[in-house]
């Protein structure tokens, strides 16, 4: 796909899906076959539930059948989320993470596996789990040292509800 293909399309779609109060976090397009596929991803700071995923998505396909940006073949268009074990790139994307355990993969070419306590613009503040029955320990890790980092999937997660959080919701 070129890149003025994809700008376009950024620039014909990002209104839209703005408007349904969600970020447009990736388009791309593949080919299947002879069809091609129009993927976006999108998200929010609260997620995005499947109302929300519908509703943008007959916006954009409705969108996109008032223009010629996919030409004039057959596409098939898919809207979803980042997934489970979504890429962080951008600063929301590490606000929307706190509280999640992250991999990282540092400038440095070493990786990090720990938990995003905090953000702020310069950095994050982290716990790093401890090994052999060792106590967890806190990191500061500024951006610029982040070469890539993806959020881990948690099966047996602990709930780090505090005990008078819940009285107080009650």
């Amino acid at each position: 796909m070129s890149t003025t293909q994809s700008e376009r399309l950024r620039e014909l779609l990002e209104p839209l899906v703005n408007s349904q109060g969600l970020d447009l976090e990736e388009i791309a397009v593949d080919s299947v076959g002879r069809k091609r596929v129009l993927s976006v991803v999108v998200d929010s700071d609260s997620g995005a539930d499947l109302d929300q995923i519908a509703d943008v998505s007959r916006a954009l396909s409705a969108k996109l059948d008032d223009t010629d940006a996919m030409g004039e073949g057959e596409y098939t268009l898919e809207v979803g989320t980042p997934g489970a074990e979504r890429p962080l790139k951008e600063h929301r994307h590490y606000v929307r993470a706190v509280g999640r355990l992250a991999k990282f993969q540092l400038t440095a070419g070493k990786d990090l596996v720990a938990r995003i306590l905090q953000v702020d613009d310069e950095g994050l503040d982290l716990e790093v789990p401890g090994v052999k029955g060792r106590r967890p320990t806190s990191r500061r890790l500024a951006f610029s040292e982040i070469d890539k980092a993806r959020v881990q999937v948690e099966f047996n997660r602990k709930d780090n509800e505090k005990p008078d959080q819940k009285e107080e919701e009650a």
